[in-house]
């Protein structure tokens, strides 16, 4: 696979939280470092997104005096999964992998932040209105292929493809460079969501 300057590498949360031994670990999370470091090397343009909330946010079950992490609440915006505690701002959890190499990246783009509201996608929180900025520097710096890496492939990887496509942009998934968490079927909803947009689904064998 040719990659332009007129492609960008998406890296979503790859931090210690989503890791093997990490407060919300999805399974298997640190494998897909090597791989996303590897592919990184083919691209003149990388973006990191890292999660990161404030200790009291919305998300976290532990704030919601008898809830359970994986339970629901309805907030203004929809459905609202509670999670257990993680990455919270200046924590250990909250840093990006250590062995993720994140030299090349240009930009890391910070979400989460605000206490009211949960933020899935790289490009818009979960109101799906409020910008992360992502979208107006991908158009500024004329991009027009997102290729999507990361955590979780059934979370924030989807949302983040889905904003990206709708917004216009052609867009890829690398599937053996992400890992699902997989609640209540949702990988299998995310591959169906990618299908219906159009978002193509590569493996990593495609850079070699």
């Amino acid at each position: 696979m040719k990659i332009s300057d007129r492609d960008v590498l998406l890296v979503i949360d790859v931090q210690n939280d989503f890791c093997s031994g990490g407060a919300l670990a999805v399974p298997g999370g640190e494998k897909v470092v090597p791989a996303i470091n590897r592919i990184a090397q083919k691209f003149t343009n990388v973006v990191l997104t890292q999660d990161w909330h404030p200790a009291d946010h919305v998300s976290f079950a532990g704030n919601h005096a008898g809830k359970q992490p994986f339970q629901t609440i309805e907030l203004d915006y929809g459905t609202q999964v509670l999670w257990p505690t993680h990455c919270v701002q200046g924590t250990a959890g909250a840093e990006f992998h250590g062995a993720l190499d994140v030299t090349r990246a240009s930009l890391v783009v910070r979400k989460g932040f605000r206490r009211g509201i949960d933020s899935y996608s790289a490009l818009f929180e979960n109101d799906h209105r409020t910008p992360t900025g992502l979208l107006g520097y991908l158009r500024e710096r004329e991009l027009k292929t997102v290729f999507v890496a990361g955590l979780a492939l059934d979370f924030c990887v989807r949302f983040s493809a889905e904003d990206a496509r709708k917004a216009g942009f052609d867009v890829v998934v690398i599937e053996d460079a992400c890992r699902g968490i997989d609640l209540d079927g949702s990988v299998a909803a995310a591959h169906r969501s990618f299908g219906a947009l159009g978002i193509s689904v590569i493996s990593f064998e495609a850079f070699l």
